[in-house]
């Protein structure tokens, strides 16, 4: 599967990121009357952005009176909080290098809001990606799985569809590559496992971030 452009899912794909979401989540869990999570019910509930995440956390979800005030506390905090404990999968950083080396253009598109996005793509992936999208849906651009992102990505690689390629670990991926009329990769290092992966249509899997060198080299 030789592509020029490689679209990433960032949480779950490129970062272990679920200590500091959990930690965040429940921060304002126990702001708001929430329960507290532990990190395997929270991997349960990413992948959606905030707003979704929020409304599995908190009881009552959107109906809840406080709803409103815990998103609008859950980013700052989590903005605040983002580095305390996550980080590249090990290996991912020496494989973008060697996509990179190989020519490839690499992108970010996450459901995580923006800024945070772009904040965590510079931090530790620098000039390897180009191209670093998050939830930007006030500026008319849906979030996944609708394929928005990824397009907005195409654009500003001026990369075309038969070029590209999604790499993500959960059904939202799969859905927003196939939205894109794109090949998936689905990785089990992630948020889910291979067998839930392949029930939602995986066809192309890997275990390791070694193996997408295999697979797109």
């Amino acid at each position: 599967m030789r592509k020029k452009t490689i679209i990433f899912d960032l949480d779950g794909t490129l970062m272990d990121s679920l200590q500091d979401l959990t930690l965040s989540v429940n921060y304002c869990m126990a702001k708001y009357g929430g329960p507290q999570y532990t990190d395997e019910e929270i991997k349960e509930k990413v992948g959606r952005g905030i707003y979704v995440l929020i409304e599995k956390s908190l009881p009552g979800g959107r109906s809840n009176p406080d709803y409103d005030a815990c998103v609008g506390e859950f980013a700052p905090y989590y903005q605040e909080h983002m580095f305390d404990h996550s980080c590249a999968f090990p290996g991912i950083p020496e494989v973008l290098e060697a996509l990179k080396n190989k020519g490839c253009h690499l992108a970010i598109v996450s459901n995580k809001f923006d800024a945070a996005v772009k904040e965590i793509s510079g931090r530790f992936f620098g000039d390897l990606i180009e191209v670093a999208i998050g939830e930007a849906e006030k500026q008319g651009i849906r979030k996944k799985p609708a394929p928005d992102t990824v397009f907005e990505a195409m654009k500003q690689l001026g990369s075309e569809a038969e070029d590209c390629v999604y790499v993500g670990d959960s059904e939202v991926d799969l859905q927003t590559a196939a939205n894109a009329h794109i090949p998936c990769i689905s990785v089990t290092w992630g948020y889910k496992s291979e067998q839930f992966l392949k029930e939602n249509g995986a066809k192309t899997i890997v275990s390791e971030p070694a193996g997408l060198l295999e697979v797109l080299c």
